[in-house]
Formats: C-alpha cells, structure tokens, sequence
C-alpha cells in the first residue's frame, strides 16, 4: 500500500457491533439520504475479515464493507464505504480501498467491483480518480452510464469495475 493513515487514526477490522454506529452515521455523511436499509448488519456478521473501520480517539471516521465473491473466484466486491465529510481529504478512502485490494490480491482475485447512485458525483468521482472503470450501462443520466432497476425499480446504479 502506498498510502498512509494521518497520525491520530486507527484502523482495525470491523466486527458485528460496529453496524449501530455505522447505521447512526449514514444520514449525516449522505447529505440526509436514508441508507441504512443498504447495510444489513450481516455484512458485518460473515465479511468482518475484508471489512474495516478507521476510528480516531473511538470516534468512527470511515468504513468499508467489502467480500471476496464465492460465485467469481476471480473477483472481491466493495458493498458500502464511506468516510466522515471532516476527513474527506486526508486519503482515507484510498487508504481503505488499497486495504481491500491488497486483500483480494493475497486470495487470488484480481477485479474489484462497486456500485453507487447516480446523484452521488463524489463517489463517482473518487472511484474513477483511483482507476476503477464505469462499466457500460443500459441508459445515461446527467451523462453518466447507469444500470436501471439495478436493486429494484427505479433504482439506477453507476457500475465501476477495476482490474489489476
């Protein structure tokens, strides 16, 4: 990995009782968009070894939920990150997402994936500032490719694929 964490920050794997201050946290990094129902507690349950947390002082600052396919051998998934608006500039989601893809690597697997909505510019920008591809869609908005009805309908998603 090349990027380091800033002094002050700690990062651990994540366990089952990091969900509630996961979920309490969403609304206030999102700009108020209700995502909780996108982080199941299970997540945190049976992918706690490719899951991770950054805390300062005990305070939560980022996290990444993320698996290793057990129907792609070749490929890890990135469920949901996100890093405390504060703390945006510090790297911290490239440092989380170099974790990961140092993970995949060591088990084989040589793709990433993710997905994110269309009105979230900023993941969209930073997933294709680190390298991931926009996968090619069914439809354009605001002159991005997207997925529609990806998780249900009218639920457009941006695909982002990532080899390496």
């Amino acid at each position: 990995m090349n990027t380091q964490l800033s002094p002050g920050l700690t990062f651990r794997h994540s366990v089952s009782s990091d969900h509630p201050r996961i979920i309490s946290v969403l609304k206030d990094w999102w700009g108020g968009r209700d995502l909780t129902s996108m982080v199941p507690r299970l997540f945190l349950e049976h992918f706690c070894d490719t899951s991770f947390v950054i805390e300062k002082e005990g305070d939560l600052v980022a996290f990444l939920i993320g698996f290793l396919s057990p129907e792609h051998s070749s490929e890890g998934y990135i469920h949901f990150s996100g890093v405390h608006p504060d703390y945006r500039s510090l790297s911290i989601g490239t440092y989380l997402y170099e974790h990961f893809t140092q993970i995949c690597r060591e088990n084989g697997r040589n793709t990433i994936r993710a997905c994110t909505s269309p009105i979230n510019r900023g993941s969209i920008l930073f997933h294709t500032k680190i390298g991931f591809e926009i996968e090619k869609g069914n439809s354009i908005i605001d002159g991005v490719q997207v997925t529609l009805d990806y998780n249900r309908p009218d639920d457009p998603k941006v695909l982002f694929k990532k080899m390496f």
